[in-house]
């Protein structure tokens, strides 16, 4: 049995005709739909011929893939990494991931509308003096708008029937007019629109639509062309008197044999052969499908005539032309939906009526002392609407980050605004020498408590911080002071709120999330997203760019992606290889979908700057993507501050062991270059945990001893963090000045207190915070000035600890039991012994860093290895005074000429005085020829 199959579905969104104010394919305010093709198959006869195609189409892609560079396994055979199983799970994803891209390009007009998803979705103010509300909830029967604007009413908004107000996709669409005012005529124009921006626009010019048209027409049209537009039925009536004579059958019964189309072609043109010259367009179409079981259609056309057609323009600018001003529209009409209108997406579902936030709304007020949480309409006026100022800047070499959360940023007990953290954190950030901020909990949540990691609503900001216009002011005024801003994203799960969040959005337990457990986080309580769900992948894509498009950020760190990665959510031991990175517990949807954001996001914006927080770092995390990896810029070294954190609570200081503090900092030496580095971020202080400031200065305000051990400690482990590892930095706001206290968001177990959720930034004014602050001041201008995180990966020289000693030891007997040493040359080695007990000593470019962590042990001739002979200058010392130190170096002890004497595999060596528990910095300022 033969059956043809004609294959068509029917969605407002991506097919449809959209009117904006933004550029579109190169015309302003215009958005063309993609034509919708309609595939005529016949499966029997095709099924050989697209076996064949398939196979052809496979072996084009691989031939593709090699000719572009791209090789699904590049980062494996770049390290020397042989794993077959690995390798295999590389191809298989790289396979699926292009089948991935097909199926979105087949609903979507390119990867950037696939991301744009915000231009349609949500509420909009449309340019025909309407507003049009779009969402996404397959498993409603019945969608409206309630608002205060149509007294929540569930019918009076609402979604027409059938396709044109709900598509085959799940899309509801929902067109809100504006009202006529008392005494207003309706439009002339079906399709009048309006400018609302500006207070007068051509259309108020009292030229009338009919002479813009007028001129449009003679324009475009060359004589004759119109004939057929202004007469429909002339073409049709023509064809068939030329088909069948003037005195044509009048039914099917009439006619006689048709003779096939290309003979009937044959015949016209000969008897046209010597018709005159015409400006019709000469287009002529044959069926040339004889013998074949499916249909060929071929256009003939002259060459003359198909240039001429492409090199002339559509008269937009005439149907432009036609628009009139802000001032008319309110002249005319009321707004249908006034800027700051509260409103909810009503829905009606098999288990009853829900209302529900939308999901795409873009400032949202949540549950608040009982009140149900909705949405509000953000449409300023023109002059009261933020305009930017600033341009961003540069893309830097280096990261030096500064961690926010804006609501404890300010001194008092109540919840920081975004004016407040303009007006007061971001010049002291500037001042700092930082070069970018990167803010938490800035996504709408419901809960304060949970810092923001349990996003309600993924495109509006935090109303309870301040508008979306003071964000926008936020993010100007800090690129005006030269600063990158990042948003700490979650993607990898979601609060399980359901009034106010995206839990049972349409009342199905699927829609945006997994069913059953697997919907689920094992111990967060959260909603686990469903990545391969192509309008789920649309949500979180369209998210990412919606930040940076409307409101200019220049990076992410993407929140714990191990959540996301491991259906186990990364709770589970990883000790089997490269098994548990291609295992049945890794979701591979989500892997595709990261790399899909990374490859988008830098295609569309290329100075954008990506960061992975992945606790199980994934092979390939900062891999480009056309090697197999998953496209980050940075990733995160978590290991580091739990390293600092479990040795200052439990392990006693003479006990450090330097090399496991040197593995755990430079970490993944394959990708040490990529790697953002902290001593500790805000899950010290806010995740119940405890600063490092509080674990060491906490109480010892009156002990001397153990304030210089405390304010020693905390300076030089931030500079061994920040100088050892890659080219970024990270630190949490308030640890550079040694914020003496935790964070403790309101929460029933303290009485909803605030009296943890600031900062106190009045230490900064005198005592050992000021002094701490300086410290770090002059470490960020290591790299502001010097370059140092950008100067390549340290060469580490030695690394010196009690293991070695011990181990000096053992053979130190071996060699006076054999050769019987005298008192003097047993002295010679115990000094060497003692000498090399817990120091770091390593260069990066023309500088040299020196560290020395014994609690008591201070070294009068320390020998550190350089390989190039001169003079070294010391630029930055932590035992100075000015640093809370004791300033034991003398100022002539600041300058040192290099020794000829190997040490530590180099070729010459410094003499330094090396106090206990202080750290040194030389740079080579003279190069002696020897």
């Amino acid at each position: 049995m033969v059956s043809l199959s004609n294959q068509t579905s029917f969605s407002f969104y991506p097919n449809n005709l959209f009117v904006s104010d933004k550029t579109r394919l190169g015309i302003p305010g215009i958005n063309f739909p993609r034509k919708i093709k309609v595939k005529v198959t016949c499966f029997a006869a095709d099924q050989p011929r697209q076996q064949k195609q398939q196979k052809k189409k496979k072996s084009q892609s691989t031939n593709s893939d090699a000719e572009s560079g791209v090789d699904p396994v590049g980062f494996l055979t770049k390290l020397g990494i042989a794993d077959r199983i690995f390798a295999q799970f590389l191809r298989e994803r790289h396979k699926a991931l292009k089948d991935l891209k097909d199926e979105l390009l087949k609903r979507h007009f390119d990867l950037r509308d696939l991301a744009s998803g915000f231009e349609l979705l949500g509420m909009h103010r449309h340019m025909e003096h309407r507003v049009d509300f779009m969402d996404w909830g397959p498993g409603a029967r019945y969608g409206a708008i309630i608002g205060d604007f149509n007294g929540w009413s569930p019918t009076e908004n609402s979604a027409r029937e059938g396709l044109f107000g709900h598509d085959d996709f799940g899309y509801w669409f929902i067109i809100l007019e504006d009202k006529l005012r008392e005494g207003e005529e309706p439009e002339e124009l079906y399709f009048q629109q309006y400018n609302y921006v500006d207070d007068y626009d051509k259309g108020d010019s009292g030229v009338t639509a009919e002479e813009v048209f007028q001129r449009a027409n003679d324009e475009y049209w060359e004589p004759g062309e119109d004939r057929f537009i202004k007469n429909r039925y002339e073409v049709p009536a023509k064809l068939y008197e030329q088909l069948f004579g003037p005195n044509s059958p009048q039914t099917l019964e009439d006619l006689g044999e048709i003779p096939d189309a290309e003979t009937r072609y044959k015949q016209y043109k000969e008897e046209h052969k010597n018709d005159p010259p015409s400006n019709l367009p000469p287009c002529d179409i044959i069926d040339d499908g004889r013998g074949k079981p499916y249909d060929i259609y071929n256009v003939v056309t002259s060459p003359e005539w198909t240039k001429k057609f492409y090199e002339k323009s559509p008269p937009i600018p005439y149907w432009l032309e036609t628009r009139k001003g802000r001032k008319a529209w309110l002249e005319k009409y009321i707004p249908a939906v006034p800027h700051g209108s509260k409103y909810r997406l009503y829905f009606n579902t098999p288990d009853g009526p829900l209302e529900r936030v939308p999901a795409w709304a873009t400032y949202v007020q949540p549950e608040d002392e009982g009140k149900q949480a909705y949405a509000i309409h953000w449409e300023p006026s023109p002059e009261s609407a933020y305009k930017w100022k600033h341009t961003k800047p540069d893309k830097p070499k280096s990261l030096r980050i500064y961690e926010c959360h804006v609501g404890i940023s300010g001194s008092e007990a109540k919840i920081s605004s975004f004016k407040d953290f303009t007006k007061k954190v971001l010049p002291h950030v500037k001042r700092a020498g930082y070069n970018a901020i990167q803010l938490i909990g800035i996504p709408e949540h419901k809960d304060y408590y949970t810092v923001g990691y349990r996003v309600t609503n993924f495109f509006a900001v935090s109303s309870r911080y301040g508008t979306p216009d003071d964000f926008k002011r936020l993010v100007d005024e800090a690129h005006g002071l030269g600063l990158l801003v990042f948003l700490d994203i979650v993607h990898s799960y979601a609060a399980a709120d359901q009034m106010v969040g995206l839990s049972l959005f349409d009342g199905s337990n699927d829609c945006y999330f997994h069913h059953g457990k697997r919907g689920h986080h094992k111990h967060w309580g959260t909603r686990m997203f469903k990545y391969g769900d192509l309008d789920v992948f649309h949500f979180l894509i369209s998210n990412l760019n919606w930040w940076i498009t409307e409101y200019q950020v220049d990076g992410y760190q993407f929140h714990s992606l191990a959540s996301m990665i491991y259906t186990h959510n990364g709770f589970a031991p990883f000790n089997s290889g490269f098994d548990d990175y291609c295992n049945q517990y890794v979701d591979r949807d989500a892997l595709m979908y990261l790399i899909l954001a990374n490859e988008i996001l830098h295609d569309l914006h290329p100075d954008i700057i990506t960061i992975a927080e992945d606790a199980t770092y994934y092979p390939g995390l900062c891999e480009p993507v056309s090697q197999g990896g998953l496209g980050f810029d940075y990733y995160v070294n978590l290991s580091a501050t739990e390293m600092w954190v479990s040795l200052l609570d439990s392990v006693p200081d003479s006990e450090w062991s330097m090399s496991k503090i040197v593995s755990a900092l430079v970490a993944n030496k394959e990708y040490a270059d990529k790697m953002l580095s902290y001593a500790e971020s805000h899950n010290q202080s806010i995740s119940g945990g405890r600063s490092f400031a509080e674990i060491l200065l906490g109480g010892v305000q009156n002990e001397n001893k153990l304030l210089d051990r405390g304010v020693s400690l905390h300076k030089i482990i931030r500079l061994l963090t920040f100088t050892i590892g890659g080219r970024a930095y990270l630190n949490f706001m308030g640890n550079e000045f040694g914020h003496p206290e935790r964070v403790e968001f309101p929460t029933q177990s303290n009485k909803f207190s605030f009296s943890l959720a600031n900062r106190r930034w009045d230490l900064l004014e005198s005592g050992i915070h000021h002094q701490l602050f300086s410290f770090d001041k002059d470490l960020m201008d290591l790299d502001k000035s010097k370059g140092i995180l950008s100067r390549g990966l340290p060469s580490i020289h030695h690394v010196n600890d009690t293991n070695m000693v011990f181990d000096s030891f053992c053979l130190l007997f071996a060699y006076a039991s054999i050769y019987k040493m005298n008192k003097r040359v047993w002295k010679m080695y115990l000094q060497l012994i003692v000498h090399h007990l817990q120091v770091i000593s390593f260069s990066r470019g023309p500088f040299l860093f020196i560290f020395n962590f014994h609690p008591s042990n201070s070294y009068e001739k320390y020998g550190a290895g350089v390989e190039e002979a001169g003079e070294y200058t010391m630029i930055l010392n932590s035992d100075e005074a000015k640093y809370g130190g004791q300033g034991l170096l003398k100022e002539d002890q600041y300058l040192q000429r290099s020794i000829s004497k190997r040490i530590d595999g180099q070729r010459n060596c410094l003499e330094v005085f090396l106090p206990s528990r202080t750290a040194q910095v030389y740079k080579l300022t003279r190069i002696l020829r020897i």
